[in-house]
């Protein structure tokens, strides 16, 4: 009983840490300093007050809630006592968590949460994510005045393109995106229900319209061909594309009778194409379902939800999914939420947490080629870092 509950404290100081003590705008961790008090705003939500400061126009103090919109002023912002009485409370054991974590036996392959960049005001409602093959820069399609934003491999550095409008060539409202290999950016557009081919400095090279009821999820295979489900039609499409000179030589239809198909991925490694669908539930139940087909498009493997259900504690709800570097099926799990890896499409399902906290919303997923992992964290306007953690055998 003495080890369980120490098990459990454990988790709770290290929940702690991630919910309730990281200012969710910059996720630096509040603290006593001056910078870094936990200030209470009109409306609940609490943030630094480095980042009250950052928020408030510089004369006339006023900001808006970066989470609800409520509008204040700085000066009507107080030090949240709680956060700091519970700094105070947790304070000796928070010192001592990085010996206890390490005592800790740990899921073999777990991650842990290295940094964050982005944040509400740089993104807004993050809907997909992708990494440049040669670059290892970060692309990040959202809701903001330009659609589609670029950092480099550290976060910072961004630079952005693809206006929201109703021209052609604008993103209306853009869903997911891919990096070519030789570095064009590639979005589905659900506002015109097109395909849109940018060069990497957002100049546009290619529409392709009237092909789609509901372009959803894309993809490149390593051919650098663009992989696209439509989620309306339930089918996925191969395009090949002369991308330097924006010009669409073959679609080919994949598959068909797919259950509203939103994320694909393909492994750099066996060529194999995952699918998530969303097939309704009972009484509108949420679903998911992961299709996993060889590089000729047979299916070598498949599970949902219930299947799941079935070796996990929780309902799995997948809301992304990806291949790692070894061809392991990764998926993300807005109802944990988690990210889960679900081994080989021939062994499926052998479930493995890879990350059980610091999440919110994760809707997207990228591995670099260090083996780090990239998630898309929507709900915090963010993209999280993940790394193998040290002494873990990963």
């Amino acid at each position: 009983m003495g080890e369980e509950a120490a098990g459990v404290r454990t988790e709770l100081v290290r929940e702690a840490e991630v919910s309730l003590l990281e200012c969710k705008v910059c996720f630096e961790r509040f603290g006593h300093r001056q910078q870094r008090r936990p200030r209470n705003l009109p409306c609940g939500h609490v943030v630094c007050l480095a980042c009250v400061a950052a928020l408030a126009h510089p004369r006339t103090l006023a900001l808006e809630c970066p989470f609800c919109r409520r509008a204040c002023r700085a000066c009507n912002t107080s030090d949240c006592l709680p956060v700091l009485h519970l700094l105070e409370l947790l304070g000796t054991t928070l010192h001592a968590s990085p010996a206890a974590l390490s005592a800790t036996p740990c899921t073999p392959g777990a991650l842990t949460c290295h940094h964050a960049f982005g944040g509400w005001g740089t993104l807004v409602n993050p809907t997909g994510l992708a990494l440049c093959p040669k670059t290892g820069r970060v692309v990040v399609v959202h809701d903001g005045k330009r659609r589609v934003k670029i950092f480099d491999s550290g976060g910072g550095g961004a630079h952005q393109f693809g206006e929201k409008g109703d021209a052609a060539q604008d993103v209306k409202y853009p869903l997911d995106v891919a990096v070519t290999n030789d570095c064009h950016v590639v979005v589905t557009d659900a506002g015109d229900h097109s395909l849109k081919v940018f060069d990497f400095f957002g100049q546009i090279k290619l529409v392709v319209g009237k092909q789609f009821s509901l372009p959803w999820g894309v993809e490149i295979t390593s051919q650098n061909q663009v992989l696209v489900t439509d989620a309306e039609a339930g089918t996925l499409h191969l395009l090949e594309v002369d991308f330097p000179e924006g010009v669409l030589r073959r679609i080919e239809r994949l598959q068909a009778q797919l259950c509203n198909p939103r994320g694909v991925a393909v492994s750099c490694s066996t060529g194999a194409v995952a699918v998530l669908e969303h097939p309704l539930g009972m009484a509108g139940c949420v679903n998911t379902r992961v299709k996993v087909f060889n590089s000729t498009m047979q299916l070598i493997g498949q599970v949902d939800s219930f299947g799941l259900n079935l070796l996990f504690p929780s309902k799995i709800i997948a809301s992304a999914v990806a291949f790692d570097h070894q061809g392991n099926v990764i998926v993300a799990d807005t109802s944990g939420p988690a990210i889960i890896c679900l081994g080989k499409p021939e062994e499926f399902p052998a479930l493995k947490p890879m990350v059980t906290h610091g999440l919110s919303r994760p809707v997207a997923l990228a591995f670099t080629k260090e083996n780090s992992l990239l998630v898309l964290d929507t709900a915090s306007h963010s993209i999280k870092v993940f790394k193998v953690m040290e002494g873990n055998g990963g």
